[in-house]
């Protein structure tokens, strides 16, 4: 296993395009990532506000969001390494939801990989 920590984000990044090039994985984390972002935030809301359907919203589209690119992963020639463990796995996902699946997308490199998506 590579190291992933301290610099977990540096390690994604490393290996992110190369496990993000078939085209329907690529539209599917373009449409899951920013509802697992908006189901993260209701969920917050409804753990603060006490709201038990922004929470069970929440979690349903948590749920939602994480299978979709589940399944975008499983068409890919190379998968995503597998996770370590429960801490793994919520730290990794939380860092491709806010910070490394944006940065693939206005970096330029999401429309890369889409502009490539013929060669796969």
């Amino acid at each position: 296993m590579a190291k992933r920590l301290p610099n977990l984000h540096s390690w994604q990044w490393r290996g992110y395009a190369a496990t993000h090039r078939h085209p329907t994985n690529l539209t599917l984390h373009l449409l899951a990532v920013p509802l697992f972002i908006l189901a993260a935030l209701l969920l917050l809301d409804g753990v603060l506000s006490w709201s038990l359907t922004s929470i069970a919203i929440g979690v349903i589209g948590l749920a939602a969001a994480l299978g979709l690119q589940r399944h975008g992963h499983r068409l890919e020639k190379q998968p995503p390494e597998p996770f370590a463990n429960r801490s793994d796995a919520v730290s990794r996902l939380v860092m491709e939801q806010f910070v490394t699946f944006p940065r693939f997308v206005f970096s330029g490199a999401w429309w890369r990989a889409w502009k490539d998506r013929h060669r796969h």
